[in-house]
């Protein structure tokens, strides 16, 4: 089966979305599959992990660049670029089924006939993810990226989803019918990401820093970000006062420009913002932390409660998000912020940095749970959501 995949960056590509596609390409070439990858971050054409990748930059001075410069129409500019790339490959050498993320709808020009299947791999959509629009421009601008993300959807021959709550909110979403077949697939962890979690140790406290508390993600609203601004004052000020061992909270992902300008000072003392990683730094933080934090308000998986889970990190999730509770409550793996605050995030918080005993259990239930999800079950469950794509009414 030769197969394509739309993906907005690969790695060495430091982004959730880069793991989840090199994860699904690899786990398709294991599943026996041809696999090429067409990617917006790189030129040229390269081949790694049995994947073929391709290219497909949008130069800021080219037509589609400029495009991208307009509101609501700049998001017409990636989908007409994978287009050109994906039509040409498929007309040297046909394509069976082309793959593309939900997100933003890089394959949604890519609907209709074209002598292939298109199946959409759902991530969270954009409108979840998305701050309030201000302005018009902004408004449009949600409104363009909603409604090619409906018609990618809509257009697909097949779609997958990481959980059944997160099939049955992309339904609502994007209206769809029920008559395309719809598979819950969950993503997998790189193979040395989990050796390299089985492997790790589990860090004494520090003499001046103590604990570490890890956040990996982006300083938005659906991330929870807020809430642990929130709870690194409230710990703080206990940690300040002796009610609490002295903790950090280092932030991957977020860049010293993105915490707020009116950081509380007991706040301000206890984060330390780290920007983007690669993934080698990444595991170096991850086996220094001594519990993880994601309080994320929805998640249409949540790859970092896998990889925190794989270093048998304890975690600390938000009750709001029906993958932390699969994942993490329902597993022991960690503690739960029962609503959405930074109080509450606090109380979640405080048990793990009081009590050794609580974090050597939750660790126990983290490694318990580890290896749940691999690119075996994976390129299998893909594979065969492929298949049916292939048998349903053109």
């Amino acid at each position: 089966m030769r197969t394509a995949l739309i993906a907005w960056d690969y790695p060495p590509s430091p982004s959730g979305l880069s793991t989840a596609a090199r994860e699904i390409a690899e786990s398709l070439v294991l599943a026996g599959c041809e696999v090429t990858v067409f990617t917006l971050d790189r030129e040229g054409r390269e081949s790694a992990g049995g994947v073929t990748i391709v290219g497909c930059p949008l130069a800021k001075a080219s037509a589609l660049g400029r495009l991208r410069l307009y509101g609501g129409a700049g998001h017409l500019a990636a989908p007409l670029a994978f287009r050109r790339a994906v039509l040409a490959e498929h007309a040297r050498r046909p394509f069976q089924i082309v793959e593309a993320t939900n997100w933003y709808a890089p394959a949604a020009l890519l609907t209709g006939r074209h002598g292939f299947r298109l199946v959409t791999r759902n991530s969270t959509p954009a409108a979840f993810s998305r701050d309030p629009a201000e302005t018009a421009r902004d408004r449009l601008d949600g409104w363009a990226a909603d409604r090619l993300e409906r018609r990618q959807a809509r257009g697909s021959a097949a779609l997958i989803s990481n959980t059944g709550d997160h099939a049955r909110r992309i339904t609502a979403e994007y209206g769809l019918s029920g008559r395309q077949p719809h598979a819950v697939v969950g993503l997998s962890l790189p193979p040395a990401t989990i050796a390299r979690g089985q492997a790790a140790t589990y860090p004494e406290a520090g003499e001046t820093q103590g604990l570490r508390l890890l956040f990996v993600g982006r300083a938005e609203h659906r991330k929870g970000f807020d809430m642990i601004v929130e709870a690194a004052a409230i710990l703080g000020t206990e940690a300040d006062q002796g009610r609490v061992p002295p903790f950090e909270i280092r932030l991957v992902g977020v860049p010293e420009s993105d915490l707020p300008g009116d950081l509380p000072a007991p706040a301000r003392a206890r984060i330390r913002a780290l920007g983007r990683m690669r993934e080698e730094a990444l595991a170096v933080e991850y086996e220094g932390a001594h519990a993880v934090l994601a309080p994320s308000r929805y998640e249409s998986f949540g790859l970092v409660y896998q990889e925190g889970i794989a270093y048998g990190r304890p975690m600390v999730a938000n009750a709001l998000d029906a993958s932390g509770r699969e994942f993490v409550g329902d597993t022991g793996a960690g503690r739960m912020a029962s609503r959405d605050t930074g109080a509450a995030l606090a109380d979640a918080i405080r048990p793990i940095l009081t009590d050794a005993a609580v974090r050597e259990d939750l660790r126990a239930h983290a490694l318990k749970a580890a290896g749940r999800f691999n690119r075996d079950t994976l390129g299998r469950e893909t594979k065969a959501l492929y298949e049916r794509a292939l048998q349903a009414p053109a």
